[in-house]
């Protein structure tokens, strides 16, 4: 029983058919329309009401013939027949779950850096059984780090995304999206490379193949929050180049005393106080984040 001291819980708000006629119509106010667009993403039969109030409208022929450019650019086959509640239940919804999230992370998977973490894995492979050469594993965990930053830099923005006008613009659009597709970076990095590493010929004294994870993850995270002040390919380029200065210039400076890499890699990757201070760096880049998210929401001009 409710006390009298507490409120009633308010009913969930859905749209209503008058509020989808005049989103259809462009004649919704702004905060309304925003609001709606937030609340059809999880809220399927109004996405269903929405979607067939625009249908029915003027854009509909036009609306009608890019979802089927869409689908077939994604290679959407058609669904079997199905009852008509299954069917309105997901008519707001033209693209499959897959297709949505392929829409999502795709540049992040279709970018030609998956080509050059391939060929770096190929080439470290090569040089190690290859060539012999003693060194391949160093060369593979200098590298580890920043690769990543590559996936970033061409998976989100003007640059990157034929839609990025109209992404950035909704809900969905801005640090929701540019993380999405950076966890879709994440997700093919970090296993190839590890993987990688740890299959290459060990060296005495060398850090361990998953030791690059935590620069790796705070380079990442540093290439978004100074991203938020100057674009993610500058940031990108900034950090990655600084990275290899800083890391591959001792390599090569200390080919016959270090072979094997591993009195040079130790200092930024072996230790509690080396991994340590990696730990507190994504943080504190992750809580500058959080404070420059608001910069991801507006379109990028650089």
């Amino acid at each position: 029983m409710t006390s009298p001291t507490s409120s009633p819980t308010p009913p969930p708000w859905h749209v209503s058919d008058a509020l989808a006629l005049r989103y259809a119509q462009g004649a919704a106010p702004e905060t309304d329309a925003w609001s709606l667009e937030k609340h059809v993403e999880s809220c399927s039969p109004c996405a269903g009401r929405v979607s067939a109030a625009v249908r029915a409208g003027a854009a509909g022929p036009a609306l009608a013939a890019v979802r089927a450019d869409l689908l077939a650019a994604v290679g959407h086959r058609p669904a079997p027949a199905r009852a008509p509640a299954a069917a309105s239940v997901s008519a707001g919804h033209p693209l499959g779950r897959g297709a949505r999230l392929w829409w999502a992370a795709g540049p992040a998977l279709r970018g030609s850096w998956v080509v050059a973490v391939a060929l770096v894995l190929g080439g470290a492979f090569a040089l190690a059984y290859g060539a012999g050469l003693q060194g391949a594993r160093s060369w593979l965990l200098a590298a580890s780090p920043v690769l990543p930053l590559a996936g970033v830099a061409v998976s989100y923005g003007r640059h990157a995304d034929p839609l990025y006008e109209i992404t950035a613009a909704t809900p969905s659009g801005g640090l929701r999206l540019l993380l999405t597709r950076t966890a879709a970076v994440l997700a093919v990095c970090v296993p190839l490379l590890t993987a990688g590493g740890a299959l290459l010929p060990p060296v005495a004294g060398f850090p361990g193949a998953a030791a690059w994870l935590l620069p790796g993850l705070a380079l990442t995270l540093a290439t978004l929050a100074l991203g938020s002040f100057v674009g993610c390919r500058a940031a990108a380029a900034t950090l990655a180049g600084g990275w290899l200065l800083a890391v591959t210039g001792p390599l090569l400076g200390q080919p016959g005393t270090d072979p094997g890499g591993a009195a040079v890699l130790s200092r930024y990757f072996s230790g509690p106080v080396a991994q340590g201070s990696w730990a507190a760096a994504a943080l504190a880049c992750a809580a500058l984040l959080v404070l420059r998210r608001r910069s991801f929401d507006h379109l990028e001009t650089r």
